[in-house]
């Protein structure tokens, strides 16, 4: 006989597994991105999406298994990155919302069977149109089958054992089920991040407990942009340990990793200084304590955000203003246009760090505004934005479909702060319908994608979202690009270039534009962005 039932310890260690297991597999993940660009991935998303679970959940200490799954699932909620990431925090509502239906403080088989139930229905409800062969087919299909042949399980431990056995079956066959998957030869990345979660969770089950891998987090290359914080305070503290005797290192760093980074953990005699950036300094000083008395404590904010510095001297709070505007961009020049066209609040990141659900939350809180729009300028960002303003009561909230820079640029032009909400998201609207976004960037793996065979290092062109030329020279990939995205009714070229481009280059940019179509009208913006060679808007 295996385990029989879930009390909270066990619950507990699962979800902790389950997190640990997903960050030291992120970089396996995140190399099952179809498109091979440098950007927000899907491992790294669901990760840190996961572990702000975590960290709610470990910061409450309760013996109700529902009460540390509710905290759980709202860590998860705030912390939501990426669609899966959404996706996932939405199961583990789901697993929640199963959890508040049990009678007794512990799962059984059917106890566990529903809480999987009502992560498959909750997750589905959180994707407008649902695509087969992605994570919601991994979590639909491996509680289907289980459900089907329960009267056969045994106990927890067998079914979930199935669960995942179903899990890794479907996963394998996502490529069946979307083209795009088995064009690139990959599996769905969502699927394998949800599975190694499950994985996580089948080992706590069977008794073993997993360590953070530091070798490979710390390896792992993030698209991080270089002048992004992921934490923003630097915790130092120095404790007397209460019983140095059995003081583990490896169990503190454990428990830390998944709070934060630059961590250093050492031990003279009996005392240990714990060094680490984080968000959550007093999570640290929380597990510190546990340990002993703190000797000292030094905690500094690496990026102190100016409304901050507002509210501690005591600004008084200004009268809302009838609608505000919240964009998602990167690279200065970018982010000095959005903010000179009308943009009340910049989240920085999208393509490379795509902001979680909190940071939407915090951005409409923060512009005091009636009415506010979120242009989100990336597709793996919108979920994000309208799970965040789902959370926010007594705005009106409003995101566009904005899946570019260039989306962004051309809705903005039709942006009027004297007029209604619903009169500027429909004239918004309109312009992102009638744009055609261009990138030039680089790959980062070999791969084929719509016929187009991709090198490592090439430059791509890409066309409303699809890859139109894959070339080793960069000015050649560019050509081809403007040459599909210009048509006759063309008017209004728009380059935003990178940190990459030379001053030589730029200067083509026109001739290039004239040569295709002489009638267009060509804006150069220094966007100073990294990865994207050109960002640029067709009208």
């Amino acid at each position: 006989m295996g385990v029989s039932s879930i009390d909270v310890t066990l619950f507990r260690k699962m979800v902790i597994n389950g997190a640990i297991n997903l960050k030291n597999n992120q970089e396996e993940v995140n190399q099952l991105n179809v498109f091979p660009v440098p950007d927000g991935d899907t491992g790294t998303n669901m990760s840190m999406t996961i572990t702000s679970g975590v960290n709610e959940m470990t910061n409450l200490e309760s013996s109700s298994i529902v009460d540390v799954a509710k905290v759980l699932s709202r860590g998860a909620l705030m912390g939501a990155r990426g669609n899966s990431g959404v996706i996932l925090s939405q199961f583990l509502r789901g697993v929640y919302v199963g959890l508040k239906e049990n009678t007794t403080n512990e799962l059984d088989k059917i106890g566990f069977l529903n809480c999987l139930a009502s992560g498959r229905t909750i997750a589905f409800k959180a994707v407008t149109e649902p695509v087969e062969g992605t994570i919601l087919t991994v979590i639909r299909e491996s509680y289907e089958k289980v459900n089907s042949e329960i009267s056969n399980i045994e106990d927890v431990e067998d079914l979930l054992k199935k669960y995942l056995e179903y899990a890794k079956d479907t996963l394998a066959h996502t490529p069946d089920m979307l083209p795009v998957l088995k064009e690139a030869g990959v599996v769905d990345s969502g699927g394998a991040g949800f599975v190694k979660i499950i994985e996580g969770w089948l080992l706590a089950i069977e008794g073993i407990s997993l360590e953070v891998n530091d070798a490979k987090t710390n390896s792992a290359k993030t698209a991080q942009s270089k002048n992004e914080l992921k934490y923003f305070y630097d915790v130092e503290t120095i404790i007397s340990l209460k019983k140095p005797e059995s003081f583990e290192a490896a169990d503190l760093v454990s428990a830390i990793s998944l709070v934060g980074d630059a961590l250093t953990v050492t031990k003279d005699n009996d005392l240990v200084k714990v060094h680490v950036h984080t968000n959550k300094p007093g999570k640290i000083l929380d597990i510190s304590l546990k340990l002993g008395e703190l000797i000292t404590v030094k905690v500094d904010n690496l990026k102190v955000k100016p409304q901050i510095k507002e509210a501690a001297l005591g600004i008084k709070e200004e009268p809302k203003k009838p609608i505000a505007i919240i964009s998602v961009c990167f690279g200065d020049g970018i982010i000095s246009t959005f903010k000179e066209m009308g943009v009340d609040y910049i989240i920085s990141g999208g393509q490379t760090m795509n902001p979680s659900t909190e940071s939407f939350v915090e951005a409409i809180k923060d512009v005091n505004a009636e009415n506010v729009i979120i242009i989100p300028n990336n597709g793996n960002v919108i979920m994000a934005a309208n799970q965040a303003a789902d959370l926010v009561d007594g705005v009106n909230v409003a995101v566009l479909k904005a899946k570019t820079i260039a989306q962004g640029f051309s809705s903005l032009m039709y942006y009027d702060p004297e007029s209604d909400l619903e009169t500027n998201v429909n004239n918004m609207e309109e312009a992102i319908s009638n744009v055609t976004s261009g990138e030039v960037t680089y790959s980062v793996r070999d791969t084929e994608i719509g016929g187009v065979k991709i090198a490592t290092d090439d430059y791509m062109g890409i066309a409303n979202g699809k890859i139109v030329i894959s070339t080793k020279e960069r000015i050649d990939a560019l050509k081809s690009l403007l040459t599909d995205c210009i048509n006759e009714e063309s008017h209004m070229v728009t380059f935003f270039y990178g940190n990459d481009v030379l001053d030589n280059e730029v200067s083509l940019l026109e001739d290039i534009v004239v040569s295709i179509n002489p009638n267009v009208d060509v804006e150069i913006i220094d966007g100073k962005q990294d990865i994207y060679s050109y960002i640029i808007a067709v009208e």
